[in-house]
């Protein structure tokens, strides 16, 4: 693949080489079918959208949307797949008290639980929701119902950050780097921030990167005190622990500062023997607000292009959208989802 494309242009291309087929649940958000004309132009990835079909028929005639028709429609009041996603819920459930009757009541009224259920029974290959909907909306039914991959112990979510080319090296287009977690886990334990690190690694690669994990914090090294510094370096001693348990091949360093882990003159003062330092791709924040609050001001201040967040742990990719999001946003997290599904 040509290496000189930027991000997301190698990101469409990737997405159409695995010709996979991803389920949009809100069919009656505009934003939504001018994502999914744009993606479906390219005919790199199929649609299935969940909505009355004449309705998205009528939006796509009045504004002039020539490929919408190229997608399944389906309608969350379609008996058989009712059927069929009430059952599977129903023997996923029935352990922790579900009726069957509740079962068929939450696939007809919730449709995250419908679209995800389609996932799951392999009608399509993915999920993409939360324009409409809330972050819980989109991750409650893919935590009850997909489930995380037996080496995981969490869901996270994680931005790929495109940095234009004055910010970094000048012999690059764009340098790419991997936040994690931005999106779902508040106050991760120092075992969860470990497993963050594996599941982003893992992540980076899916994507073309070469990961190179900090494990940040306040403190560089032994330079710094505190419980804070202390998780971290318990999370560190954890991944060390799992990398030679499970034989995970993965470059690691932490804890470490923002600074010593992107510039190379620093890492050299900081911690000269590191391999990670001064060469991070893959940067895990010791909280979500740290993570989040990073990663909205370098996008803010540098002119990076945040893409994301992607959810990562689930057997089957589900990603969320921001509500705010915009019809760029929505296409990429396609693109991205059509990726996980490739792997």
């Amino acid at each position: 693949m040509n290496q000189s494309a930027t991000f997301l242009e190698r990101l469409a291309a990737k997405a159409g080489a695995g010709k996979k087929k991803i389920v949009l649940p809100e069919g009656n958000e505009a934003r939504v079918l001018y994502a999914a004309d744009e993606v479906l132009s390219t005919k790199s990835v199929e649609l299935l959208i969940i909505g009355d079909a004449q309705e998205i028929a009528d939006f796509a005639s009045v504004h002039d949307l020539k490929n919408l028709h190229l997608a399944k429609v389906v309608s969350q009041q379609d008996e058989e797949l009712l059927a069929k996603t009430a059952d599977a819920l129903f023997e996923l459930r029935k352990n922790k008290g579900l009726t069957s009757e509740d079962a068929y009541k939450i696939v007809s009224t919730d449709v995250s639980y419908f679209a995800t259920l389609l996932v799951q029974l392999g009608y399509v290959d993915g999920m993409v929701s939360g324009a409409v909907h809330t972050t819980a909306d989109t991750i409650r039914p893919a935590l009850q119902i997909i489930k995380t991959t037996p080496d995981r112990k969490t869901v996270s979510g994680a931005f790929f950050m495109c940095l234009p080319a004055s910010s970094c090296c000048k012999d690059s287009e764009e340098e790419i780097l991997l936040y994690a977690d931005c999106a779902v886990n508040p106050n991760p334990t120092p075992e969860l921030i470990a497993d963050i690190a594996i599941a982003s690694a893992k992540t980076a690669r899916q994507f073309g990167l070469d990961a190179k994990v900090a494990m940040l914090s306040y403190s560089t090294g032994a330079s710094g005190k505190g419980a804070d510094v202390d998780a971290t370096n318990e999370a560190v001693k954890i991944l060390r622990e799992r990398a030679e348990t499970e034989k995970i091949d993965i470059d690691f360093d932490g804890p470490i500062q923002y600074d010593a882990a992107t510039d190379k003159a620093v890492a050299k003062l900081k911690m000269p023997e590191s391999k990670v330092a001064g060469n991070a791709t893959v940067f895990v924040f010791p909280d979500l607000k740290s993570g989040n609050i990073t990663y909205k001001a370098v996008q803010r201040t540098s002119g990076a292009l945040a893409v994301g967040p992607i959810l990562q742990g689930l057997r089957k990719p589900v990603n969320d959208l921001s509500r705010g999001a915009l019809v760029g946003d929505i296409v990429t997290t396609i693109y991205l989802t059509a990726v996980q599904a490739s792997m």
